[in-house]
């Protein structure tokens, strides 16, 4: 067997040459991010074919429409579809036509906490079919280290016919962006990319600064680029961790958590600062819940037990369970119980100001909820009501201040601007005398926790 070249004498072998300016986009994958990429490239009067097997999908993207939770999203598609610069279908066909084809389908668990890799290997069979001389093709779904090289590689050599490098270029470029802020971060993070040799390197760092006037960071392989992802998220969601694990002793010591990180992030280390992120009742997302155990996969796979991933993920799934444990304890303090009490919960979604419930902690605490008894009122203004429907069989509505009102005990599971806005007072006038408020997202500051104790309510959280 010929040895492989190192990359930098495979580049010379190349002709392509591969100009961005106002190309061709075939997003494959319109999704939560594929949509939000799709919108992003095609207000910039690139011209977008979105790619999805759902033909609900495909229909309501052809109407000018989405339904993914993202703030500004549904302008964002409706100006696109508006302008002539978007559509979408469920024929790979449409590859054939685009310049450059960016693939975004999604990477679940599998039975064993690996990736589960059937619809990228689907994807590069579809896109396979239709490939021809002098495209790029850059996938951005989150894939264990290798996979861009040992697994979509040889589907797009086999199936379209062409040598990548030669016919095609392929690279590696991971997806970074934060829901409730994907818009505006897609228009200015830098951008990592690493192909499977240079010539793909440069040409998809080319089309990414053409498209977005972005810092391009170049990786030396498409195997660093996509382990740059999971380094991401591996580190997120230990801190987060971190931050959970000390607001659990910050409880049993009785002293204020987010105090303790604000003192302890004053610290300069390295290049930057000690940087301990915001306790809460868990982590949720698509991506953090499961980036980690494909880095504990990966280690397996490769003889290394990498403790960190696993700890920082065992650690997060108990809060939802911590969080009402520790409702119980305080309420107990008072003689009070959950059962037939009204329970006033703000926020199903991940985060603030994002829609999204995609394996919400929300959803479990909620079920430790129900399983005592509490008579439960869920709110939730971001969240679109057939998204609500797949976390929980309760109604959850959209007017805060009704469901605050008479409530026994509040509890906050997303710091949403709508509920920030009801203010103080007018939250201690709608729930009942001397309810009981816990804060598992940080809802209220320092001052107004003090102000709703003075207004003769309880009040504590996670860590506080």
């Amino acid at each position: 067997m010929t040895a492989p070249q190192p990359q930098e004498t495979r580049a010379r072998s190349t002709t392509i040459h591969l100009s961005a300016t106002r190309a061709r986009v075939a997003v494959v994958g319109y999704g939560y991010i594929g949509a939000v990429i799709a919108a992003a490239l095609a207000q910039r009067g690139y011209d977008v074919t979105g790619i999805d097997v759902r033909p609900a999908v495909v229909e309501e993207a052809n109407a000018g429409r989405t339904s993914v939770p993202e703030p500004g999203l549904r302008e964002a598609v409706h100006e696109a579809y508006a302008a002539g610069c978007l559509r979408a279908t469920v024929d790979y066909a449409a590859c054939a036509a685009s310049d450059v084809i960016v693939v975004t389908v999604g990477t679940p668990l599998d039975a064993l906490q690996g990736a589960d890799l059937t619809q990228v290997r689907e994807a590069a069979m579809g896109v396979a079919k239709h490939l021809r001389r002098g495209q790029l093709v850059v996938f951005k779904s989150t894939m264990p280290p290798g996979t861009t090289e040992r697994v979509v590689r040889p589907l797009l050599e086999e199936g379209s016919g062409l040598k990548c490098g030669e016919g095609f270029l392929l690279a590696f470029s991971p997806e970074r962006l934060a829901e409730g802020h994907a818009l505006a971060e897609f228009a200015t993070l830098p951008v990592v990319v690493g192909g499977v040799d240079a010539a793909s390197t440069r040409a998809a760092a080319e089309f990414w600064r053409d498209a977005l006037d972005v810092e391009v960071v170049e990786m030396t392989s498409a195997t660093a680029a996509e382990l740059s992802k999971l380094a991401c998220n591996w580190w997120i969601d230990a801190n987060i961790a971190i931050a959970n694990e000390l607001a659990m002793l910050s409880d049993a010591l009785k002293v204020d958590a987010t105090d303790v990180i604000r003192a302890a992030n004053t610290l300069p280390k390295g290049q930057h600062f000690v940087n301990i992120l915001s306790p809460s009742v868990g982590v949720g997302g698509y991506c953090l819940t499961k980036d980690p155990w494909f880095v504990h996969d990966l280690g397996r796979r490769h003889g290394l037990e990498l403790r960190t991933a696993r700890a920082g993920r065992e650690a997060n799934d108990r809060m939802p369970q911590y969080t009402v444990g520790r409702i119980e304890k305080e309420l107990r303090k008072q003689g009070r119980s959950l059962a037939g009490a009204r329970v006033a919960v703000l926020g199903l979604s991940i985060k603030a100001n994002t829609g999204d419930v995609r394996f919400t902690p929300a959803q479990h605490v909620l079920s430790a909820l129900q399983q005592r008894g509490a008579d439960l009122v869920v709110c939730d203004p971001m969240v679109h009501a057939e998204d609500a429907a797949r976390v929980t069989s309760l109604p959850v509505g959209g007017d805060v201040e009704a469901t605050l009102r008479d409530a026994d005990v509040v509890i906050g599971l997303a710091n949403h601007d709508a509920f920030k806005s009801v203010g103080v007072e007018r939250f201690a006038e709608l729930v009942k005398p001397g309810a009981f408020v816990f804060d598992g997202r940080s809802l209220f500051t320092k001052a107004e926790a003090a102000a709703l104790r003075g207004l003769a309510l309880t009040y504590c959280g996670v860590g506080r």
